[in-house]
């Protein structure tokens, strides 16, 4: 501390600054927004599960747009699937389900899809929960984007009137030696099985009748997912749930 207050009076006895101004300066240094670093390794564009900041002067409360969504129990799948996207994802089904396992968590989606296995961990923990997923497509959803829609909570799965979805099956390379070929081969037929399974089940659809529809790239308007049965309804406004009106009017009053 010596050190310090030695640089101190070194540094207001080289400046323009009045000692009594100094105290001044410092307080407003802390005052800055601080920032959370986050190592290189977990950085994604997707929204990280985020606190609220207490520490603004006079106690005033900074909150992160996603922090303030999550407290409402909304998740967004924004992009591509991969597995940085999946377990921020996953960790905040889990974290909300622990919250309050009976009340619904809303999931909005606009994706192009993307790994296979990292989708079916989100799908897999949709299912796993207590809490029941609304999913609601804005924008798309593609590929994984789809199956992760459809695998909502039945009665819940919404689309939006401009929004596109589409399904297909699932692609991949291999290389190497033939054998190692045949091996990967056989376990992308086997996933090929297993996403057409659960097409089927969230879809009422015949197997035969699912393989069909996913046998090439298939583009789905929110009227033609609707009829597929890849969604229950299509929504142009938002409902307000009853609970919000109730709040609402109590604070006018």
């Amino acid at each position: 501390m010596s050190l310090l207050n030695t640089a101190v009076s070194n540094t207001l006895k080289t400046s323009a600054i009045k000692p009594s101004q100094f105290s001044t300066l410092l307080n407003k240094s802390y005052s800055i927004k601080r920032k959370v670093l986050i190592p290189d390794n977990v950085k994604t564009k997707v929204n990280p599960i985020k606190i609220e900041n207490n520490l603004k002067p006079r106690g005033e409360k900074v909150w992160d747009i996603y922090s303030r969504l999550l407290k409402e129990r909304i998740v967004l799948l924004y992009g591509e699937v991969n597995d940085t996207v999946s377990a921020s994802l996953v960790a905040q089904l889990l974290f909300l389900e622990s919250e309050n396992p009976k009340k619904p968590i809303h999931m909005y989606i606009n994706s192009p899809g993307g790994s296979v296995t990292s989708g079916m961990a989100i799908y897999d923990t949709m299912q796993y929960i207590s809490s029941p997923v609304h999913t609601l497509c804005i924008g798309q959803a593609c590929s994984m984007g789809s199956l992760l829609l459809t695998g909502g909570e039945p009665g819940k799965r919404s689309i939006l009137p401009n929004a596109r979805v589409m399904i297909h099956q699932p692609s991949g390379g291999a290389r190497g030696q033939a054998t190692d070929i045949a091996i990967h081969c056989e376990e992308i037929l086997k996933i090929k099985k297993r996403i057409n399974e659960i097409y089927a089940k969230h879809t009422k659809k015949p197997i035969d009748v699912i393989e069909k529809a996913l046998e090439r790239d298939n583009f789905l308007s929110p009227e033609e997912a609707l009829e597929f049965g890849i969604v229950d309804n299509i929504k142009e406004k938002r409902e307000i749930p009853v609970d919000d009106k109730d709040n609402k009017e109590e604070k006018k009053d």
